[in-house]
């Protein structure tokens, strides 16, 4: 039984993602079930196993407690921590082989928040888990950006405190080059420094520099398109690293899969 939790910026591709995710499990005879934790979720790319919204729905206690839609989102993610027993009853019943958690457009909003990373305590518990943080690539059209999302990944990743991987979403939308060109950041961080220092923005560039001389490990980042699959083999790949020191799931649960 493991977790998968998605994250990232609003608009980042997160629901897109968990749906072709599930899609490329279930063809895969890997038996997944997918949980819903947006309480403002309009309309989802797939239909969830557990959704959250039968319990707590954001567009309702705006209009019960005349709120705001920012006001709103954090009520109803502070009041999801009550129906948390409801998640975790179905997680036993469902006995699944993976969780696919996906987290509210506004990450901010869950991640940085107290209840948000207690939300994922109670449900995961100690089991393996692993985060996956989207990074748009439609934001990371400059060095300066593509640093401010590492950031923010970065960050994510101190209030999750979960092993790490990032997907670089919406690829089928961009030419080849352009995803090089990123990839290219990453495999060498002072390539990407040498860019920020052509756009002369010196707050950033002196943090990547610091965070570079200290010998900072590297993000791991996957190109993946939700819509052509692009790189879903690749994302298995690394998700079973972490949660089964690379095993495939049939050498591992081979009697839970049928």
């Amino acid at each position: 039984m493991f977790f998968i939790i998605v994250i990232g910026p609003a608009g980042s591709g997160k629901s897109t993602l968990v749906a072709s995710l599930n899609d490329w499990l279930t063809t895969h005879h890997m038996d997944p079930a997918t949980i819903n934790l947006d309480p403002a979720a309009e309309s989802l790319q797939y239909t969830p196993d557990f959704d959250i919204r039968r319990y707590v729905d954001a567009r309702d206690i705006m209009y019960k407690y005349k709120l705001g839609p920012n006001g709103a989102l954090i009520t109803a993610v502070d009041l999801m921590i009550n129906y948390v027993e409801h998640v975790k009853e179905f997680i036993e019943n469902r006995k699944a082989n993976y969780y696919l958690i996906d987290t509210p457009g506004q990450m901010e909003i869950f991640a940085f928040r107290q209840s948000g990373p207690a939300i994922l305590d109670e449900i995961i518990g100690d089991r393996k888990a692993v985060t996956l943080f989207l990074l748009d690539i439609t934001l990371a059209s400059k060095p300066s950006l593509f640093a401010s999302l590492l950031f923010l990944a970065a960050s994510a990743y101190m209030r999750i405190r979960r092993p790490q991987i990032g997907v670089l979403s919406k690829t089928d939308l961009y030419p080849e080059e352009h995803i090089e060109k990123i990839m290219s950041w990453i495999e060498d961080p002072y390539q990407l420094l040498s860019d920020i220092r052509e756009e002369r923005i010196g707050l950033v560039e002196d943090i990547v520099e610091t965070l570079i001389e200290a010998g900072a490990q590297t993000l791991e980042i996957i190109p993946v398109s939700s819509l052509t699959w692009r790189g879903l083999d690749e994302l298995y790949a690394a998700i079973q690293r972490v949660v089964a020191g690379g095993e495939d799931y049939y050498t591992e649960e081979p009697s839970e899969i049928y």
